[in-house]
């Protein structure tokens, strides 16, 4: 679950349109070259138009971009984008989230109506619609395929994370066990895997030293993916809230789906932020596999300057797979059949990732290809 001690990071400023727990678990020895980090330019220019001081995009320009077709299916309210395939967004005034080919997603700012259009800011459409919807226009921004990859299960020793008393289950002990299992699931598909802690403990019992520390782990192993993994739970008319919450990183310079108390933390850019493309195709695409197969309520793809992931010099996200304060699903968090689910949804969520950027930068033909080709040619 996340709470107060996890957050403190900001966004950055939208592009100018022209221009130790006592025995934490093992960590690998880190990789001898640098971290790569992504360029922060945007990889298109768009239109934009001035409205209460930020540069907004109108729905019918993204539509245009993208091949789609733009139409109200309630005049002045909700408009949608879409194509042959059916509608692929729905968009409402006024209101923060959207849904792409059926996942919710949030932005920074709410669609704003103007004429006959909506509009959302450009820093919106550059950070999280244009990356996740056409990755292939942001190659330049995006890693190539992931080979290491880091679990964190969160909590651990003295911080048992959420609970749910009548079930007996902690939250520490929960995430631990999904990530032992999705890292079976990933080592399987050959991918090298790392967790933060493999028994009962953490780094400190201060969350000001051992959030940051999980992601040390990802930084000195030369980590290509940071996956945290939690649980949540709400105090309030808890039997009524459910499903799954994905969160990355909030971009400099946006808002975060719930606002930070420090203000100073907008204007801000972390490590994190290099990987702001990367950052948003991983989480939409671990968070629509998670409401896929968990057939779960969607609570959101959301931003947050979260302490777990802004140090980080790789792509990383946060989920919350269930709420373990609410007793139906708590019940479920508890079978061991259930918990297989996420890792197997996490797995493919991450696989659909790793197919997505390795279709952006084909392997390189063998050695000795072009002379060969040029042999057949001759023949």
């Amino acid at each position: 679950m996340i709470f107060a001690a996890l957050l403190t990071a900001c966004t950055a400023p939208a592009q100018p349109p022209a221009t130790a727990p006592a025995k934490p678990g093992p960590v690998a020895p880190a990789k001898a070259e640098p971290v790569r980090a992504a360029p922060t330019r945007p990889a298109q220019l768009w239109p934009f138009t001035k409205f209460r001081g930020q540069d907004y995009i109108a729905l019918r320009d993204i539509a245009k971009r993208y091949g789609l077709k733009a139409a109200w299916t309630k005049p002045g309210t909700v408009m949608t984008l879409g194509d042959a395939r059916g509608v692929r967004f729905t968009f409402e005034r006024d209101e923060r989230d959207f849904r792409l080919d059926g996942a919710r997603v949030f932005l920074g700012e709410p669609a704003y109506l103007s004429g006959d259009d909506l509009w959302v800011t450009k820093v919106d459409v550059i950070k999280t619609i244009a990356p996740i919807f056409a990755p292939a226009d942001h190659a330049a921004l995006l890693p190539v395929a992931p080979k290491t990859i880091v679990l964190d299960p969160g909590h651990g020793g003295t911080d048992p994370g959420k609970q749910n008393l009548r079930f007996k289950l902690d939250e520490k002990d929960m995430t631990l066990d999904v990530a032992l299992r999705l890292k079976k699931l990933l080592e399987v598909r050959g991918y090298r895997v790392v967790l933060t802690r493999t028994t009962d403990t953490r780094f400190s019992n201060n969350p000001v030293v051992d959030l940051p520390m999980r992601a040390e782990v990802a930084n000195k192993v030369g980590a290509d993916l940071f996956l945290s993994i939690h649980f949540n739970a709400v105090d309030r008319d808890p039997q009524r809230v459910s499903g799954v919450e994905t969160y990355v990183l909030t971009p400099q310079g946006q808002a975060s789906t719930q606002p930070e108390q420090d203000k100073t933390m907008i204007a801000t850019q972390y490590p994190g932020n290099r990987q702001d493309a990367a950052n948003a195709l991983l989480g939409y695409s671990l968070h629509r596999q998670l409401i896929t197969d968990l057939k779960s309520s969607d609570r959101g793809y959301k931003r947050f300057r979260l302490a777990v992931l802004r140090t980080l010099r790789c792509p990383g996200v946060l989920v919350e797979a269930a709420y373990l304060s609410n007793d139906a699903e708590a019940k479920r968090i508890g079978t061991s059949e259930f918990r297989q689910q996420i890792a197997e949804a996490l797995a493919e969520g991450i696989s659909n990732y790793a197919a997505t950027l390795a279709a952006l930068r084909p392997a390189p033909p063998p050695a000795g290809t072009p002379a060969l080709l040029k042999l057949l040619t001759f023949y």
